[in-house]
């Protein structure tokens, strides 16, 4: 089978837990379409993130990548079009705070997504599933790691990044925010991997 790498992150800010850290766990082995899933969970640290989907897709050789993402307050779930070459914005883990920093020196100023964006969206929305194209991955680590993913990668492989909404769980704590049951969250994922070529 054609090996797809998933990743997620783990908790990061005022965010106590991570759905993309349950959806990964909910993920990793199954096969689906045509992919075995190999889930990782990464760090929210600009550096640490980098080095590691670098030296995952040295490891893994990846058919495909699709990363997650929190996107704690929307209300959708949002395919990325485009990571801009820049990382600024709050405190990371490792207690980094960039501004305006080039994430690569050598890069373009962005990268749209190799992932089939509009063929997730319809496939989701079909579903029943909320879904829209985003295009702002932010400058946080998210868009990091979908711009070093898209640079590394360079057209050979489909990959990209989705930001998913807040699991019921993590609304539960933060009050006002909008959510989806994790089961929801998890299956919507598996629809988007069975659009891939």
């Amino acid at each position: 089978m054609k090996k797809l790498l998933l990743t997620g992150f783990e908790p990061f800010l005022q965010f106590t837990l991570n759905p993309t850290e349950e959806v990964i766990k909910a993920l990793n082995g199954e096969e689906i379409g045509a992919y075995q899933i190999v889930g990782k969970v990464l760090p929210v640290e600009f550096a640490e993130a980098q080095q590691q989907i670098r030296q995952l897709l040295i490891d893994e050789k990846p058919d495909a990548v699709i990363a997650l993402g929190l996107a704690g307050g929307r209300s959708k779930i949002t395919p990325e079009r485009i990571a801009i070459n820049v990382m600024d914005g709050a405190k990371d883990n490792s207690g980094h705070t960039p501004t305006d920093e080039a994430i690569a020196l050598d890069g373009a100023d962005g990268y749209f997504s190799t992932l089939p964006i509009r063929e997730m969206v319809n496939r989701l929305t079909a579903a029943g599933y909320p879904a829209a194209i985003s295009n702002t991955a932010g400058t946080y680590v998210c868009n990091l790691l979908m711009y070093t993913l898209l640079y590394e990668t360079k057209g050979s492989i489909q990959a990209g990044f989705i930001h998913i909404p807040a699991s019921h769980q993590l609304a539960i704590e933060h009050g006002k925010v909008p959510s989806w049951s994790q089961t929801d969250l998890t299956m919507a994922i598996k629809l988007c991997i069975e659009t891939l070529v």
